[in-house]
């Protein structure tokens, strides 16, 4: 089959603009915005764990691929087997850089939160579903109807295990049973334990999905050497755009479950019963669980985006990433109203994740300055992971909060002070493979100007979020 002219040989760019020092260009590095002090600054992209800027190589590839789109699978145009073509390629491409075994299924999917409800969906009857408080919303709700334990937040790695392993300890091992653990936490950004786990899970006759959302865009992620069964991933966290995502690992339970979705694709074949019913064979591949036509931008973006990754390096991403850490730690540190959250300690090994609270400052205040003054974007909230928040700011584990925003006016209730008034919310400042070191340092700076100064401009609340007042 011919291929498409390809972008990725010209897609990193020469741009002398100080931005371009990182790794791998993004989208949006040359952006200016308009602050209410007044004049323009350089956008500095501070919430990659949310969506992180889309890849200048994904781009590119993507605009290359676009002239030559067409239907994927069954079209017998020239446009439609090219894109069928791409889209199972890039179906092998996923799999390389998971490091999948050769029997594993790679399924496309919208998100990590569409991968686990799809696996949600195929679990046997009566299995067993075991996960941690401290995971995102997308690890901690989708079970259903099956058995769920929840267990307590852990303070160490070791203690993960400890926890996992007395959980496990006393189950029936014939009765199916599923853990459910995050690779690096969105709140704290720590790592998390993950092959030691699976092989607690494995003892005790379970099984164990890997949440690799915040994991695979700064760390390579194997399924083989972690031994995990099942791993997720969202591709708006992987620097792809298009609203695609991946559920990989064993194809037993999900070739046995009912398709997520019933439709065309999925099906193998459906006839006309005598009664006037319908028979469905549904195919055992991964088309079982992706029935309609596929997002294959989405798809494309992704395998880009790993290719991208890969040819970087992950050793020199990690390494980088490891000085652009400590570098906000260590600035944050030193302005003694800010306290860093963590699960594990300082020396606990990380990616470019860490939330903070700011004495005697409501967090989406904070938040709303560093935007609005400094030209600054962060996130502000409980993350969609409201119990890992309020444990970590020992608030009620009951109060409900929206996800992403705040619960009060920035005079109503300020974070954490002397007196132990339980904060509402924290400050999340995320980065990655596209960010330059001047935006870490002007984030440190605006933080320790904020803290000492104040902030020049007024706000107000607007619909729960604190905005500039005109």
């Amino acid at each position: 089959m011919s291929t498409y002219p390809n972008a990725a040989a010209t897609a990193v760019s020469d741009c002398a603009d100080p931005a371009c020092t990182a790794p791998l260009p993004v989208l949006g590095r040359d952006v200016t915005v308009p602050l209410v002090t007044g004049g323009e600054v350089t956008y500095a992209a501070l919430d990659y764990a949310a969506s992180a800027p889309a890849l200048q190589r994904v781009w590119d590839d993507v605009a290359a691929y676009a002239p030559y789109y067409g239907s994927v699978h069954r079209g017998a145009g020239y446009l439609s087997q090219l894109s069928t073509d791409l889209f199972e390629q890039s179906r092998a491409t996923v799999a390389e850089f998971l490091d999948c075994r050769p029997s594993d299924q790679v399924i496309f999917t919208r998100s990590t939160t569409d991968s686990l409800n799809l696996l949600a969906a195929a679990l046997p009857a009566g299995c067993q579903v075991f996960v941690f408080e401290t995971e995102h919303h997308a690890s901690l709700l989708p079970w259903g109807d099956a058995q769920v334990t929840y267990l307590d937040a852990p303070r160490t790695p070791a203690q993960a295990v400890e926890t996992l392993e007395r959980a496990l300890a006393g189950r029936d091992p014939e009765v199916p049973a599923l853990v459910c653990v995050t690779g690096a936490s969105n709140v704290t950004g720590e790592l998390w334990p993950v092959k030691e786990l699976a092989a607690a899970a494995h003892a005790h006759g379970a099984r164990i999905v890997l949440d690799a959302a915040q994991l695979a865009p700064h760390h390579p992620v194997s399924v083989q050497e972690l031994d995990v069964d099942w791993v997720a991933f969202s591709g708006h966290k992987l620097y792809a755009p298009f609203g695609s995502g991946v559920l990989a690992g064993r194809a037993d339970w999900l070739q046995e479950a009912r398709p997520y979705l019933a439709g065309g694709g999925a099906s193998r074949k459906v006839a006309r019963r005598e009664d006037g019913g319908v028979d469905v064979e549904w195919h055992t591949t991964a088309a079982r669980h992706e029935a309609g036509s596929p997002n294959v931008i989405g798809v494309y973006s992704i395998a880009s985006a790993c290719k991208a990754l890969t040819e970087a390096g992950f050793e020199d991403l990690v390494a980088r990433e490891r000085h652009l850490i400590a570098k906000v730690r260590e600035g944050l540190a030193q302005v003694p109203a800010v306290r860093i959250l963590s699960l594990f300690g300082d020396d606990a090994p990380r990616v470019g994740v860490i939330s903070f609270v700011v004495e005697g400052w409501n967090s989406s205040h904070f938040a709303a300055a560093l935007s609005a003054e400094y030209g600054i974007g962060v996130r502000d909230g409980l993350f969609c992971a409201h119990p890992l928040v309020r444990t970590l700011l020992g608030s009620e584990p009951q109060v409900q909060g929206e996800c992403g925003a705040p619960e009060a006016a920035p005079d109503e209730l300020p974070h954490t002070s002397s007196e132990g008034t339980p904060a509402l919310n924290a400050i999340r400042v995320s980065f990655g493979a596209g960010t330059p070191d001047e935006h870490v340092d002007r984030f440190v700076g605006a933080v320790r100007e904020l803290v000492s100064s104040g902030a020049k401009w007024q706000y107000r609340t607007e619909e729960g979020r604190c905005v500039p007042a005109v």
